[in-house]
């Protein structure tokens, strides 16, 4: 299939799907649909849920596809919904994925349909919101589905919708999202043979979609590393064996592996130090201090380096001092790098510049951010891409940030993407 899509020329690709675009007028039927996929997009932002808990979310979801005449499974990966779209065509299998979950966040500003649900978060009671827009990607994969449903006779082949639960990672003691969909055949009967999604972005105008072959988005490796010494009177440091200062050498020496190790003209790394656990006294040295960290890397030549180099420096710099560490890596969860398929995302290239406009497809730099559809591009060719959802009036600087309380995205956003999802469907279709 990859050895296929890359024998295809761009200019074959554009006649073919502006031939193909011409028996199906996808912006029109987008336009019909949005006021669904707006009130969609308030139900879910107004009623958010946690990771592995999105129940009457699941519910909502799969009552609509019910309702359009698909094969609906549920319970997929805990929560997940899954539905099947038969032309009775032979062809490819094409699935599009949305992410279903929110996040423990309190919402902060003054729009009708703001949340004001509470969830349990690892045993503590706490806000949820739709804080990384979510709640779009669900109604804009709801309006494509409707669309597609629509036009079945249009259509040769299968298409699987997928929605997805806990992407932004399953709560403390339990496993969930992409990789457990995978791990339950999500891909399997029918065998998907190339999968597309989307991703709203909040410093992206209306309008514009962005997108970047191979890596994308970074691998994700969260890592703790526990120091051991020996305790002693803060007066008396000789007497001890110091995890702090252990500590503080090897948070220096970690940076050093990008900065000096890695080939940055190729891609970017990134290890951070986000937690440091240590004491309870300012006179007192402690026993041992505990560093949690995180490792984002978008190459695999560069995520290996680091997985030697880290312990190589970890236990090298604890030898050195006196004292002991332990390195767990990775530490409770990873993501491999979000890949986009080269291949697909040239043979798409033409479908994104006729459905967004060729000044409004930008191709885009790869971001640190980790996503877990890179799950299912290590089974299958796969393309991800952001649409943009600020509003054209408010500056890049004054746009929310994805995680933050005043977070927003406009209504107006996620016609785009559900033209592209549509189009994505059609066009590979055709093209295969």
């Amino acid at each position: 299939m990859i050895r296929k899509l890359a024998t295809l020329t761009f200019a074959s690709l554009a006649v073919s799907t502006s031939v193909f675009a011409a028996a199906v007028d996808v912006d029109s039927l987008a336009t019909n649909v949005e006021p669904d996929v707006i009130k969609w997009r308030h139900h879910f932002h107004q009623f958010p849920e946690l990771s592995n808990r999105e129940f009457k979310t699941a519910d909502y979801i799969a009552n609509y596809l019910t309702s359009l005449g698909l094969e609906v499974q549920t319970g997929v990966a805990k929560t997940g919904v899954v539905a099947i779209l038969d032309s009775g065509k032979p062809g490819p299998v094409v699935a599009l994925r949305a992410d279903m979950d929110g996040l423990p966040v309190k919402e902060q500003n003054q729009l009708s349909y703001r949340s004001e649900q509470m969830g349990e978060y690892n045993g503590n009671d706490v806000p949820v919101m739709h804080a990384c827009g979510h709640d779009t990607h669900m109604a804009m994969l709801m309006g494509a589905a409707k669309i597609l449903t629509g036009i079945k006779s249009e259509l040769t082949g299968k298409v699987k919708f997928i929605f997805q639960p806990a992407e932004e990672g399953a709560p403390a003691g339990e496993t969930g999202g992409a990789e457990v969909m995978v791990k339950e055949g999500v891909l399997k009967n029918p065998d998907v043979d190339v999968i597309f999604g989307l991703h709203i972005n909040a410093n992206t105008d209306v309008g514009k979609v962005r997108y970047k072959p191979g890596g994308t988005m970074a691998a994700v490796d969260p890592f703790k590393i526990v120091i051991h010494g020996k305790q002693a009177h803060g007066a008396y440091p000789w007497k001890s064996v110091d995890p702090v200062v252990t500590a503080a050498q090897m948070i220096m020496s970690i940076q050093t592996i990008v900065s000096r190790e890695l080939k940055l003209i190729d891609d970017a790394a990134v290890v951070s130090i986000g937690s440091i656990h240590g004491g309870n006294r300012s006179n007192i040295i402690p026993n041992e201090v505990e560093l949690v960290g995180t490792i984002r890397t978008l190459n695999k030549a560069a995520r290996e380096h680091i997985y030697e180099a880290l312990p190589r420096k970890v236990n090298a710099i604890a030898e050195s001092m006196g004292a002991k560490a332990e390195l767990t890596l990775p530490l409770d969860y990873s993501y491999p790098i979000t890949y986009n398929d080269p291949a697909l995302t040239q043979a798409m290239l033409p479908t994104m510049q006729r459905t967004a406009g060729v000044e409004n497809t930008l191709l885009s730099n790869p971001v640190t951010g980790a996503e877990d559809f890179s799950f299912f591009q290590e089974q299958v060719p796969g393309l991800y891409v952001w649409v943009g959802g600020k509003p054209l009036d408010v500056s890049e600087e004054d746009s929310p940030a994805h995680h933050t309380p005043e977070f927003y995205v406009d209504d107006e956003g996620m016609k785009l993407g559900v033209k592209l999802l549509t189009n994505f469907t059609l066009d590979y279709m055709e093209q295969n």
